[in-house]
């Protein structure tokens, strides 16, 4: 009786004991989870703010690009005493608004003339352009009531855009005059920030921009010279919609809401705005989900205020997004993760130090338990390693979308921007063919120039990414074969099937990776004469082999220091599940052999399921 109340009593004893040491784990569980927490919420919020950086650039750019837009227009008609219809029309056909200037629906030009001038002009018109022609409708200046000064439209390509708005005199409204005036005083771009209606179709939100023209050879250094010169202007008229979803869509995250509203000229810092003004734009359909103003004042939402220059006028974006659509599933269960994983180390630790000061079977315990938690720690590593391995994958997938994204931008800022200089370049040449020899030599060595500069542009775009590999993967392969050939001189054959092999742009992107990297070990480190690439498609499975009569490489090659090409080789193929193997020895050359499913993607990480079995 007396042992058994002996060890009911320690019993009782160590209660207290193990209470002490679960809630000791427990806290450092928790500390571990606000760690995890904090960590996580902070990184989705730098990649949310350099999200929205990233989209404010990319409408600053459009907006750039329509101004650009605006002045090729411009100098189109300071270059040329008259600019017919036609010539207009073929001016814009040329531009492809749609493909090059997301959102823009027309591009136009207003003719600035008196009331005396008003007969005499509209039976001008009439007489030129009878209705019908080139689908434009019969010309009337309008609204009718007379005025001192009008500024008619009489160019709008594409016509049906805005066929009604054939012989409006865009003066007729007081604001708008007043704007054209200011415009046509400084020689800047006119923009009045705020929606203008779109008769008929009022889901869209029509912006318009205008500069004015000034006639060719007067000068235009002061007011009363801008004045004196002023022949009209011209002009766009966009969707704020298009353009702005059009930003939107390159993001990554979805359901980002973006909130603008045009707060004047010459603001330097974000306002406090009321929480009744009403945005020009705003992503998120009205009245399904919660006012502008409200996610920026919530614990679930991280928001970001940013101003866009817009022609001497300044948006305020606001950008405003849930956290969880930020975090991957991964980071959702994270923090969880840490608390249990701080619990049980702190926990195995409180266990050790009492088994310690146990007897000889609480020892034997512990071993055990030891023997558990290392096999448990092994298949953590497991884990953890395979978690590497998808952030390697990842990162790569991350850098050729990066790839991809800086080549467009290029193609599409810089690109057009060279596009216009060549034209007005060009155009400057063919005027001064004749009455000025020096300048029209200098105008062809400009011209060169700018060829040169196109030249090294698409060159810069096809070493980020080359669209060839839009045409296929036998293309882009023909391709880098061919440019290797004309870089080191070396004899290249391929040999392929004749029939088009269709793969995902990963799988593509990879085979076209690897083919760079094999050629690139050749001409570096294989002293070859001859080389020979093989690219088959056998059932559901695509093969590659690259292969030369060069000096070879030892067996242990791959495992040299600061050698990393055959080893990125062989992690694209393990990441799209395919094989991969090199035959090789000293003086005999090297062959690299790949092979790939049809249907590969990396996104899937084959490797996860042969690690875990």
């Amino acid at each position: 009786m007396s042992s058994t109340a002996g060890e009911q009593q320690l019993s009782l004893e160590k209660k207290p004991l193990w209470l002490l040491g679960f809630a000791l784990s427990l806290m450092v569980g928790l500390l571990f989870y606000m760690a995890a927490s904090l960590s996580i919420e902070s990184d989705a919020s730098d990649m949310f703010n350099n999200l929205a950086r990233n989209t404010r650039q990319n409408i600053e750019s459009r907006v750039k690009s329509y101004a650009n837009l605006l002045r090729g227009a411009a100098s189109l008609f300071r270059a040329n005493e008259h600019v017919s219809r036609e010539q207009f029309h073929r001016y814009v056909a040329n531009m492809g608004l749609q493909q090059n200037y997301p959102g823009v629906m027309n591009l136009n030009y207003s003719q600035e003339l008196d009331e005396a001038q008003r007969p005499a002009f509209e039976a001008a018109m009439r007489r030129d352009y009878p209705p019908g022609r080139d689908g434009y409708p019969a010309f009337a200046i309008h609204p009718s009531p007379p005025r001192e000064h009008y500024s008619v439209l009489v160019y709008i390509e594409p016509i049906a855009s805005a066929a009604d708005r054939y012989g409006h005199d865009i003066a007729a409204r007081p604001l708008i005059a007043e704007a054209l005036a200011l415009s046509r005083d400084s020689g800047r771009i006119s923009n009045s920030g705020l929606p203008v209606p779109m008769d008929g179709r009022p889901q869209l939100t029509g912006m318009a921009m205008r500069m004015p023209v000034y006639r060719l050879g007067m000068p235009t250094d002061t007011v009363a010279q801008r004045r004196a010169a002023h022949i009209g202007s011209v002009g766009i008229g966009y969707d704020l919609v298009t353009m702005v979803r059009s930003a939107l869509a390159d993001m990554p995250v979805r359901n980002v809401r973006l909130t603008l509203f045009d707060i004047g000229p010459q603001v330097t810092q974000a306002l406090d705005l009321p929480h009744d003004m009403r945005p020009i734009f705003d992503s998120t359909a009205a009245g399904l989900h919660a006012p502008w103003w409200q996610p920026g004042n919530s614990g679930k939402y991280l928001s970001s205020t940013m101003l866009i220059e817009y022609n001497g006028r300044v948006w305020q974006a606001l950008f405003s997004v849930r956290k969880s659509d930020l975090y991957s599933r991964f980071d959702a269960f994270l923090p969880w993760l840490a608390l249990l994983a701080g619990f049980a180390s702190s926990m195995l630790l409180y266990i050790l130090f009492h088994t310690l000061a146990s007897s000889r079977r609480r020892a034997i315990q512990m071993a055990n338990g030891m023997t558990e938690e290392l096999r448990a720690s092994q298949i953590r590593l497991q884990l953890s390693h395979q978690k590497l391995r998808r952030l390697a994958a990842h990162a790569d997938q991350i850098k050729e979308e990066e790839r991809k994204r800086i080549a467009r931008e290029i193609h599409d800022d810089l690109g057009q921007n060279l596009l216009v200089l060549r034209i007005d370049a060009d155009m400057l040449a063919s005027r001064t063919q004749r009455r000025h020899p020096r300048l029209n030599a200098r105008a062809r060595s400009t011209l060169e120039q700018i060829d040169a500069t196109i030249k090294s542009v698409r060159q810069i775009i096809n070493d980020l990414r080359p669209t060839v590999l839009d045409l296929g993967v036998n293309a882009a392969v023909e391709w880098q074969v061919a440019q290797f050939r004309q870089r080191t001189g070396i004899a290249c054959e391929v040999s392929e099937s004749h029939d088009d092999i269709c793969l995902s742009d990963q799988c593509a992107t990879a085979l076209f990776r690897i083919l760079q990297e094999s050629l690139s070990n050749i001409s570096q480190h294989a002293n070859a004469s001859r080389v020979q690439v093989k690219l088959e498609k056998c059932s559901d499975t695509v093969s590659m082999s690259v292969s030369d009569n060069g000096v070879g490489a030892a067996f242990d090659g791959r495992n040299k220091l600061g050698s990393f090409g055959l080893v990125g080789i062989e992690e694209r193929i393990k990441l799209l599940g395919g094989t991969f193997y090199i035959v090789s020895s000293p003086g005999a050359g090297m062959s690299v052999h790949v092979s790939v499913p049809l249907g590969a993607d990396a996104t899937r990480f084959p490797y996860q399921d042969e690690a875990s079995t």
